[in-house]
């Protein structure tokens, strides 16, 4: 069923739905409003589930796997039961990956994102940046979504994973498919739209298989979880794909949500331009205030949490953006503040998930934001009637025109 063919939520503490217009235009009243009247909200929708406003409680849920599965962190239509993918792997480890399997999964793909290799990708990003800007030369309105934001993950994670930097459109397709589409089709249609994402890597791995280089597809199927054992081709299949779609859509998003700040914020754009040494804390409110991610959980067996009824294989998505707003957690919480200095967000997540990828995440942002403000120190939305957002577990701005003369 589509969004169109939903019908429309009318109280969001009892019939939550992320992918509602109104949840996806401006999701934040809706949270200030659950935080104080129903901090748990549920919903019969996606075969029921529940949804967490608050700090407090995003937290309990983050560190508790003891009730909590992430072998399914995408919510999908219908409860999975049965064909939810088998703990402790999971489909996408180590994200979808339980403990104990978790520390091992999640241990063998850090090295790839520890500071040092990911800063040694700086001049790469600065410079697919400033050839986005270069295209954009001579124009009165540019669009920082379809014509800068959307380019640079995918050629930075196909970099990585050693794919062709060419294939960006199918990159943003697989992530369609996998995250904003998710209200678009059932579980067997889904799977059908789902297979050309499989032959793509089927393709890519048996190609690395024969062709060996120095990557990180290369380095997946070549490291060895135990002594003399290698990762079998599921798990590289799902760490692959985990790589590509978080890496992809995630940063993206973050780069465009920042830009329309600067956009419509013109005394934060000031700052930014006239203080570059803003930048560091600047990043960080950014990633607190419109930070884009919330992840899923299944509940593993019936409990009560909070006095909330839960039953096995019932949804939980983690609302990590709305702990963000958190007036208890946060000094003036619902205001951006540039040069906010004590800011212990949650936008990479919280407990043993937390993203393993926040480096990179980050200096793609600085990257993106620092080029874009040089080349045009000042700008404001062409027209806020035409901005569209991402529907679904990741949020951003997508079409985003912004005049720039």
């Amino acid at each position: 069923m589509s969004t169109s063919e939903k019908p429309p939520v009318l109280d969001f503490a009892t019939d939550w739905d992320h992918t509602d217009p109104q949840w996806v235009s401006d999701p934040y009243p809706i949270w200030e409003d659950l935080r104080q009247r129903c901090p748990v909200a549920h919903t019969e929708r996606y075969g029921g589930g529940w949804f967490p406003a608050t700090h407090e409680l995003v937290s309990q849920v983050a560190n508790d796997t003891e009730n909590f599965t992430s072998r399914m962190p995408i919510v999908v239509n219908g409860r999975l039961g049965d064909d939810a993918p088998p703990a402790p792997i999971g489909v996408v480890p180590p994200i979808s990956s339980d403990p104990p399997f978790h520390h091992i999964a999640r241990r063998l793909i850090l090295p790839a994102f520890a500071p040092k290799p990911i800063n040694a990708l700086e001049p790469q990003i600065r410079a697919l940046c400033e050839k986005l800007l270069d295209d954009m030369e001579g124009m009165d309105v540019v669009n920082a979504g379809h014509g800068f934001a959307q380019f640079i993950p995918p050629a930075v994670i196909s970099h990585m994973l050693g794919f062709p930097e060419e294939d960006g459109d199918q990159f943003r397709e697989f992530v369609h498919i996998v995250l904003e589409g998710i209200d678009e089709m059932d579980q067997e249609k889904r799977e059908i739209a789902f297979q050309p994402v499989a032959d793509y890597f089927e393709k890519q791995i048996n190609d690395h298989v024969e062709n060996p280089r120095d990557d990180l597809t290369s380095y997946l199927l070549n490291v060895e979880i135990f002594e003399g054992q290698k990762l079998s081709v599921e798990h590289v299949f799902g760490t692959m794909l985990l790589i590509l779609i978080a890496g992809i859509d995630t940063t993206w998003s973050a780069i465009t949500s920042s830009i329309w700040h600067l956009a419509t914020h013109p005394a934060d754009l000031a700052r930014l331009v006239n203080e570059p040494e803003l930048m560091p804390v600047a990043i960080e409110e950014f990633l607190r205030f419109y930070a884009p991610v919330t992840m899923a959980r299944l509940v593993k067996e019936d409990f009560d949490f909070n006095g909330c009824p839960m039953k096995k294989d019932d949804w939980l998505l983690l609302g990590f953006p709305a702990a963000n707003r958190d007036p208890e957690v946060f000094d003036r919480a619902d205001e951006f503040i540039i040069d906010r200095a004590e800011n212990r967000h949650l936008a990479f997540g919280l407990g043993i998930h937390r993203c393993a990828g926040s480096n990179l995440a980050r200096l793609e942002l600085r990257v993106a934001i620092e080029t874009f403000i040089k080349r045009f120190p000042t700008f404001t939305l062409d027209d806020p009637s035409v901005v569209t957002w991402s529907q679904g577990q990741v949020r951003g701005a997508r079409n985003l025109p912004i005049r720039v003369r």
